[in-house]
């Protein structure tokens, strides 16, 4: 997959009231936190129902560069996972700042 700096991805941004956040999401069974991103903007609207959410926040669909993302996501401990529309794992990037620097 050639994902580069400069590639526009769709990530799930969270409102708190007052300030957003990426939804980032948790995987017990491997012990992986990761935030989801998609390819396409319609995949992202459909796979955000996949995601675990919390009820009384508002989300939304929003476009992100992936160098930007990757940064913040190894700044705060998270991996970058590419999802289909489906919510399955297309691609895992474990840590997206040092892949994007080596791409």
């Amino acid at each position: 997959m050639d994902i580069q700096k400069d590639t526009w991805l769709w990530v799930v941004v969270q409102d708190t009231g007052g300030s957003e956040m990426f939804l980032g999401q948790h995987d017990e069974r491997n012990n992986e936190s990761f935030i989801p991103v998609f390819l396409e903007k319609g995949d992202a609207q459909i796979g955000l129902e996949q995601l675990v959410r919390e009820k009384d926040k508002k989300y939304e669909v929003q476009a992100i560069q992936y160098g930007l993302l990757a940064q913040y996501a190894f700044e705060k401990g998270f991996m970058v996972f590419i999802l289909n529309a489906a919510g399955e794992v297309l691609y895992k990037l474990e840590n997206p700042a040092v892949h994007w620097e080596s791409i």
